[in-house]
């Protein structure tokens, strides 16, 4: 007698691609005054990383969790953080940032990270990638990319969260209107 396996679980395009997801422009766009490779560059990464989420079956769970419960950088679910953003504020909506010290960054027992710790780094180091700067400060990559993020948005205080009544269909539907307005070229920011 055999026994049967289950099928596995088909993996998620940005599980399979992580390489494309993780990359360090999709993680930091570049700004307006970038060198226009750059910029190509990163249109092309979007651009790609955007089709393959389309083409996933969990996107619109995905989008909730991204818009409604967690405050992530990146392409998640085919947007931009940016887009992400413009989204809670047509729902009203307010997501308090992830710890992520408390949940897997601080490799240093007892010794959390502060701002001016990573800002002090970056300044002093520009060239270095996130990651060199998590190692250096013995941290995640998210905990620098949370750190900066706050920075650059003028955040002193975590924000509270307010989550008011959304379903996930009212989330996809703010989503297109977000991403229809702000044309091809704003959904590459």
């Amino acid at each position: 007698m055999t026994s049967q396996r289950p099928p596995a679980p088909s993996l998620t395009p940005c599980a399979t691609r992580s390489e494309l997801f993780t990359h360090p422009l999709l993680e930091e766009p570049p700004t307006g005054e970038t060198d226009p490779t750059v910029r190509r560059r990163y249109e092309t990464l979007l651009r790609e990383a955007t089709a393959l989420c389309a083409s996933c079956p969990v996107q619109a769970k995905c989008l909730f969790a991204a818009v409604v419960d967690h405050d992530v950088a990146g392409v998640i679910a085919g947007t931009t953080e940016k887009q992400r953003r413009a989204i809670r504020r047509r729902l009203k909506l307010k997501v308090e940032p992830e710890d992520l010290d408390a949940l897997a960054g601080v490799s240093v027992p007892h010794h959390r990270i502060d701002r001016e710790e990573v800002l002090r780094l970056r300044m002093s180091r520009p060239h270095d990638t996130l990651d060199q700067l998590a190692e250096r400060l013995g941290c995640s990559t998210s905990t620098v990319k949370r750190h900066l993020r706050r920075d650059r948005l003028g955040l002193d205080e975590p924000r509270q969260s307010v989550r008011p009544a959304v379903t996930p269909t009212q989330v996809l539907a703010v989503a297109r209107q977000v991403a229809n307005r702000q044309g091809p070229r704003a959904r590459a920011a």
